[in-house]
């Protein structure tokens, strides 16, 4: 017995040092280290207090995520778009209950209802081929705990039918026939990692018909694993394409061109988030990655804020045309518009030479990045909706617009905002983020840190073994395919056989006053796509 007494004895004091003790030598500890240090003032004056407060601010982003911002006010994205990223990658389904929580007080765009919709078998679609995937189905949810089970599913992949494939470079000798209206944007590897760029490679390839982005950080076998179709993209970096003295290496584009999977070039002028060059700090760049890229490793990279190469027109088309004759196949640039005499300035000279890109990237200041400047991505270049509209014109009124195809980005990332882009005179979409929310992305905004915790914008072999490929690839696939159909159904309740046949007459502006404003357009350029 007095062995047991012993024993709870020396239990209670273990307990009383460890709760108590430990606790006030612990803060007596910071106090007086904290009222010596030279750093922080908060700090000397108020040291527990100070402490508190880092820690609030710290853990802010996420109290605000889940806690106090209400569905529609988080940024970049809020909670409830993110979900609309989330559940239809993981669940197959886009399904809501109640209503929409969409503020129909604040302007906006709409798209027109028809009075007589079309129905599923009247719709110009290719069904035919299956894809086999797998969704998730909840089996209980409780308030704590759910628990769920994947199930492998026979699932439509909404395709466009040979016949309305959107054909980049037809004068080419390989011309890209796109039959997927969404694909992937722009990701490197260096600022996503390995699992990431094979989840998202396995998962559009199994969803058949779209394309995927190298990013700037050139071609891996990560992204060929899944067998998608790729946009080889080269930046004023040339990562990828440089000689170990950085110099343009031609070879190295005839090397990625004979490969099958690569269907068209891509030159990054500028992205949404960033109107310069690329960074990637030197901690992401691991020894594979500066191998693919030919730069040093642990290095940080900053790309030239353009390329050397050119630094006009004129000499920028004769580089598309260099890499054109190498390759063989398409080759396009990545733009953001500031203004349209920018715009007209590019179709003008696309008229006055006969020349210029095959398709042309266009990015909304709204898009995102790995890593860039607060300054830069607050208030340079124009919103994707303004945008496309500026291009749009501006190729049509130069007589240039059947020359050229228009891809856009920009959050988009759900099938009505694709479908807005498509009307507006986007012949394609691209999404980047909504695919890094497919493959597990919290939006913790540490895609600059190498810090990610979910394993996405990390090189970290420790952090990167969150990523299950083998689950997320479907997540992955199934994003696309909600897409796809959902873009088909709004297609059809516009009274349209095809998303394709979107252009502006089908949509309507709302303004501050509630009064509904057309969309004007080019009524004899409708029809170009």
């Amino acid at each position: 017995m007095s062995t047991f007494f012993e024993n709870v004895s020396l239990t209670a004091m273990i307990l009383f040092i460890l709760l108590v003790i430990v606790p006030i030598v612990t803060l007596d500890w910071l106090f007086f280290y904290d009222r010596g240090q030279k750093q922080h003032s908060i700090l000397r004056n108020f040291p527990i207090l100070g402490r508190v407060r880092y820690f609030l601010e710290k853990t802010g982003p996420e109290f605000r995520q889940y806690l106090f911002s209400d569905d529609n006010s988080g940024k970049p994205f809020s909670r409830e778009e993110y979900l609309h990223m989330v559940l239809p990658g993981k669940y197959k389904s886009s399904l809501i209950g109640f209503g929409s929580k969409r503020d129909f007080d604040e302007p906006g765009y709409y798209i027109r209802n028809a009075m007589f919709t079309k129905q599923n078998e009247e719709m110009r679609v290719d069904n035919s081929d299956l894809v086999d995937t797998r969704h998730y189905v909840i089996d209980d949810e409780g308030l704590f705990t759910r628990r769920e089970h994947m199930e492998d599913i026979p699932a439509l992949p909404w395709l466009l039918p040979p016949d309305d494939a959107v054909v980049i470079g037809p004068e080419c000798r390989e011309p890209f026939h796109v039959r997927s209206l969404l694909g992937q944007s722009a990701m490197s590897f260096g600022s996503l990692g390995k699992n990431a760029i094979t989840a998202l490679s396995k998962g559009i390839g199994m969803a058949k018909g779209a394309w995927m982005n190298t990013g700037e950080g050139g071609l891996s076998d990560y992204h060929l694993s899944g067998g998608p179709e790729i946009i080889a993209q080269i930046s004023s970096g040339l990562f990828g394409y440089r000689t170990p003295d950085g110099e343009f290496d031609i070879e190295k584009v005839k090397e990625k061109a004979a490969i099958p999977n690569v269907r068209a070039f891509e030159l990054k002028l500028a992205q949404g988030a960033k109107m310069r060059g690329g960074h990637v700090e030197g901690e992401k760049v691991t020894e594979e990655i500066a191998k693919i890229r030919t730069v040093e490793p642990y290095t940080t990279i900053n790309s030239p804020n353009r390329f050397r190469e050119f630094d006009d027109y004129p000499s920028m088309f004769e580089f598309i045309g260099q890499i054109r004759e190498a390759g063989g196949k398409p080759v396009g640039i990545k733009v953001v518009i500031g203004s349209k005499s920018e715009a007209d300035e590019l179709a003008n000279w696309m008229k006055k030479t006969g020349k210029g890109p095959d398709f042309i990237s266009v990015d909304g200041s709204e898009g995102g990045s790995g890593a860039t400047y607060q300054d830069l991505a607050d208030s340079l270049g124009l919103p994707i909706k303004t945008a496309l509209t500026i291009l749009d014109d501006s190729l049509r009124e130069h007589g240039v617009r059947e020359r050229v195809k228009i891809i856009a980005s920009g959050k988009i990332t759900t099938p009505d905002k694709a479908a807005i882009a498509l009307a507006l005179g986007a012949d394609l979409v691209q999404v980047a983020r909504g695919f890094m929310i497919s493959v597990g992305c919290i939006m913790a905004l540490k895609c600059h840190t190498n810090e990610c915790p979910a394993g996405v914008a990390t090189t970290d072999e420790d952090l990167q073994r969150a990523l299950v490929v083998d689950e997320k690839k479907y997540r992955v696939t199934n994003y696309i395919l909600t897409m796809r159909e959902g873009l088909f159904r709004i297609a059809a309740a516009a009274g349209l056989d095809s998303p394709t046949k979107l252009n502006r007459s089908h949509l309507v502006y709302m303004d501050e006053r509630g009064r509904a404003h057309p969309v004007h357009a080019h009524d004899e350029h409708l029809s170009v796509r």
